[in-house]
């Protein structure tokens, strides 16, 4: 069965906006107007708010970040570390590290989640977490953070009870 051609052209005339529609997203002009270390993210059921800081001196860090779990007082600490070749951000996420003098074995009973901070634009193309004074990234991969939460220090009763998904996405700036 054909259809008649007007109606095959209304069709596509309406898809053409459609697909326009589609298209126009808020969220990418937050990251044209937004530098990276006042960007803010949010994970998808709106459970958890990545908000990024400025470093103000050089270290070895190259980020630094707080992580709220929304609807409580959690907060937890992140900071992101470039490899040598910048290509790839090492991120970890700490919570109630003890200050002062630490050992090894005291990082790693408060890190809550440890990985490659990746960074995505909204078509998917993956690369390197923005640096200081770049434009904010659309949206942040973190893999596995929300299962490494509920193993942690974080998780459990009065804490955060909803596991993150691993992809936050840009909901606005700090100013």
């Amino acid at each position: 069965m054909t259809m008649p051609i007007a109606t095959a052209m209304i069709r596509l005339a309406s898809m053409r906006w459609i697909m326009l529609a589609c298209a126009v997203n808020p969220v990418s002009a937050y990251a044209e107007e937004c530098v990276q270390e006042k960007a803010v993210y949010v994970d998808m059921d709106n459970a958890y708010e990545l908000r990024f800081e400025p470093m103000g001196s050089d270290s070895s860090v190259s980020n630094r970040f707080k992580l709220a779990v929304r609807n409580t007082n959690i907060v937890a600490d992140g900071i992101v570390m470039r490899t040598d070749d910048h290509l790839r951000a090492d991120g970890r996420i700490m919570f109630e590290c003890p200050e002062g003098d630490v050992t090894g074995a005291d990082l790693r009973a408060c890190t809550v989640w440890q990985g490659m901070v990746y960074a995505s634009d909204l078509k998917g193309h993956i690369r390197a977490l923005p640096a200081e004074g770049e434009s904010a990234a659309d949206r942040l991969f973190l893999p596995a953070l929300g299962p490494s939460i509920q193993k942690s220090s974080l998780w459990g009763k009065g804490k955060a009870t909803v596991a993150p998904w691993d992809v936050l996405s840009l909901k606005g700036c700090n100013q």
